[in-house]
């Protein structure tokens, strides 16, 4: 752990990318507090009025203040990245974990329904199911990504499973009589555990972004704002075509921000345990 660690704090990747993660987490749990309004959707002021310090990114159209609304949705962005990257993930590991470890009939049945499920495309059944919601909060959002993201985590955790099981310490605790789940949970697990982090901070990366492209598209939350719905906004009332960039330019600016950042731990991570790529 002191080697992991040491490597970690001179990865400039990693560290460039977790500044930038923390630095809007920060602002998505302290934003609200220090906004001079509570509801991202009340009117504020009079409409089209640029960055000043009354409103610190401007107005929309409506006289709602972008900054509140910049900030609520990073609440919302982030919710979506945890919940429905979290989900996707453990459905991930779960599929993958048994396949992998039980092989025959069940590795077949449960690689043939993650098979199916890569096949259709992943945006089009977000959409299908998504248009059936008489209500969509930021909850059932997060919930149909993480049920819709987790087969290429399975099929990745599977082949990590199959290459691990063979092992001699697995070997010893199946002499011992350990359960498999008790194998899997204490033996294989732990030897993926890095693996494990680097495929959730993908797909909590890969969650915000579907969520920003339902949101786009009209199928975000019936209620409240998310930073899709603020790009959804801006378009349909022509920002750009007006001029008013404060309004269209912030929320897509801090969607590429902290994807990108996302990908960059990733790849200063991958760095950090990987001790050929550490070296170089």
């Amino acid at each position: 752990m002191r080697e992991i660690m040491f490597f970690a704090f001179r990865n400039k990747k990693l560290n460039i990318g977790l500044s930038i993660v923390l630095f809007f987490l920060l602002l998505a749990i302290f934003g609200p507090y220090i906004s001079k309004y509570k509801d991202p959707l009340e009117y504020v002021g009079m409409g089209y009025q640029p960055p000043s310090k009354e409103f610190w990114l401007g107005t929309t159209t409506f006289g709602q203040d972008v900054f509140t609304q910049l900030v609520f949705g990073l609440r919302s962005s982030f919710f979506v990245g945890l919940i429905g990257g979290g989900l996707a993930t453990f459905v991930g590991l779960i599929v993958g974990f048994f396949a992998g470890y039980e092989g025959g009939i069940i590795d077949e049945i449960l690689m043939m329904l993650t098979n199916i499920l890569l096949v259709i495309p992943t945006l089009a059944l977000l959409i299908i199911v998504a248009s059936y919601l008489p209500y969509r909060g930021v909850f059932i959002q997060s919930v149909i990504i993480g049920l819709t993201a987790w087969p290429w985590t399975a099929r990745a955790v599977r082949s990590q499973t199959l290459s691990l099981k063979m092992r001699e310490f697995v070997n010893l605790a199946r002499i011992t009589g350990r359960s498999h789940l008790k194998i899997i949970l204490y033996e294989i697990l732990p030897n993926m555990l890095s693996y494990v982090f680097m495929v959730f901070i993908l797909q909590f990366g890969g969650a915000i972004l579907a969520a920003v492209g339902l949101d786009f598209i009209g199928l975000g939350p019936t209620q409240g704002i998310s930073l899709g719905l603020m790009m959804q906004n801006a378009v349909l009332w022509n920002a750009i075509q007006l001029g008013m960039w404060w309004w269209a330019i912030p929320p897509g600016l801090v969607i590429t921000l902290i994807v990108g950042a996302l990908y960059f731990m990733n790849t200063g991570l991958d760095e950090v345990f990987n001790p050929k790529l550490r070296e170089m």
